[in-house]
């Protein structure tokens, strides 16, 4: 069974843990208490597999505290990264977060593959108070190598469903690129050393 862990990001209010629950569960919480930090576990089979999902929502930071995303970045294969459509300093945030995953990759965490990372903007029943528009939020992501969506937790649950599956995916396909990369490091290295020490064995 593969292990598949996810990180839901976003500033306050977001509606992270709403997104989650709703994927779970399929029911909406309009006020839930994320003061403190949860991982939550589902399996399921997809594409043939079965997957053991572990989806981290951490405790929900203030948009302006100093964040490293340290143990994040080593523990996720794939990030969401949720805004509120209807809050600029949010969206603000979510770009923080993504340059901050983005950012060049030191050698305290090097990894073969880039995460997969989903933008999500939020509340998309708040239309009429919007302050985000979504060419903003889909040019972040474009330029950013990252998936993107507009939805909303409280009307939406399909589209929930399907953007968890869609960031999945990609965590799917980055596994089988490393997987590749891995093997074709592999016979490289035997190729390697049969050309060193195979000649070698010949002479004696």
């Amino acid at each position: 069974m593969n292990d598949v862990k996810l990180t839901v990001l976003g500033g306050e209010g977001t509606g992270k843990s709403a997104l989650i629950v709703r994927f779970l569960t399929k029911r909406f919480i309009g006020e839930y208490a994320s003061n403190f930090e949860s991982i939550y576990n589902k399996h399921l089979c997809l594409e043939g597999k079965q997957l053991n999902l572990e989806i981290y929502d951490p405790c929900s930071q203030p948009q302006k505290a100093k964040f490293s995303l340290t143990s994040e970045l080593h523990w996720a294969d794939g990030f969401v990264i949720v805004y509120d459509i209807s809050d600029r300093s949010s969206f603000a945030f979510a770009k923080a977060l993504i340059y901050r995953i983005r950012e060049p990759q030191t050698s305290h965490c090097k990894r073969a593959v880039e995460s997969a990372v989903l933008l999500v903007g939020n509340k998309q029943d708040l239309c009429h108070v919007r302050e985000v528009g979504w060419e903003e939020g889909h040019k972040l992501a474009l330029d950013n190598r990252c998936q993107f969506c507009e939805l909303s937790a409280a009307e939406q649950s399909l589209e929930v469903e399907m953007m968890f599956i869609r960031i999945i995916k990609d965590i799917l396909t980055n596994f089988k690129l490393k997987e590749k990369r891995r093997y074709s490091g592999s016979k490289s290295m035997a190729k390697l050393i049969n050309n060193v020490f195979g000649k070698r064995r010949k002479s004696v």
